[in-house]
């Protein structure tokens, strides 16, 4: 008599292993006009150490920070719509100046028009952004690099995954809309602490 089949556990591996890319790039991807249940806070932050403010010399840009979270469904919060000019940090990466990624998100425009980050990709290697944390305390980091990925091809470890660098990662909508009127592409600004 043969042996019975032993349930293969390939699939329950690779579904562990996709399933959180999945979800994280499900994160970002979403560049929304923002929902009725985004909880995101004022541009306080909640402790010294947290970012306050982004300012990028080259493109006119000076933001308060919004502390952003995840919403129910686990997709990160987008800043609301009526607060287009304003970027937000994502709480569940790391603080700018600390190792890893930390993570700042913006819309490109609104229906209201221009936002905060809409000349982002105007950004070349090199240019300065300067994150003033809640003690007054100003970090200085060098673009190093950017890209424009589709939605569907996000590339979430190089934006959220683990890293030894003291990093910061812009990220936006770009590209035309798709049938529903969301932009189709993301653009994604990395840039480094500098010393």
């Amino acid at each position: 008599m043969p042996l019975p089949r032993r349930p293969s556990s390939v699939p329950a591996l690779i579904a562990a292993l996709i399933l959180p890319v999945a979800l994280v790039a499900a994160l970002l991807t979403t560049c929304s006009s923002g929902t009725a249940d985004s909880t995101a806070a004022s541009g306080t932050p909640a402790s010294a150490e947290e970012p306050a403010r982004l300012s990028i010399p080259s493109i006119g840009v000076d933001s308060a920070l919004l502390r952003l979270a995840k919403n129910g469904d686990g997709t990160v919060e987008v800043p609301p719509p009526e607060k287009g000019m304003t970027a937000g940090w994502y709480t569940g990466g790391a603080a700018p100046g600390e190792p890893g990624a930390a993570v700042v998100i913006g819309h490109d425009d609104t229906r209201e028009g221009r936002a905060v980050f809409h000349d982002l990709e105007k950004l070349d290697e090199g240019e300065v952004i300067d994150v003033r944390r809640g003690d007054g305390k100003l970090l200085r980091f060098s673009v190093t690099g950017k890209e424009t990925a589709d939605k569907s091809a996000f590339p979430a470890r190089k934006v959220y995954g683990p890293t030894e660098e003291r990093a910061l990662r812009l990220v936006t909508c770009a590209g035309g809309p798709d049938a529903d009127g969301h932009p189709v592409k993301n653009l994604i600004v990395y840039a480094t602490l500098k010393p």
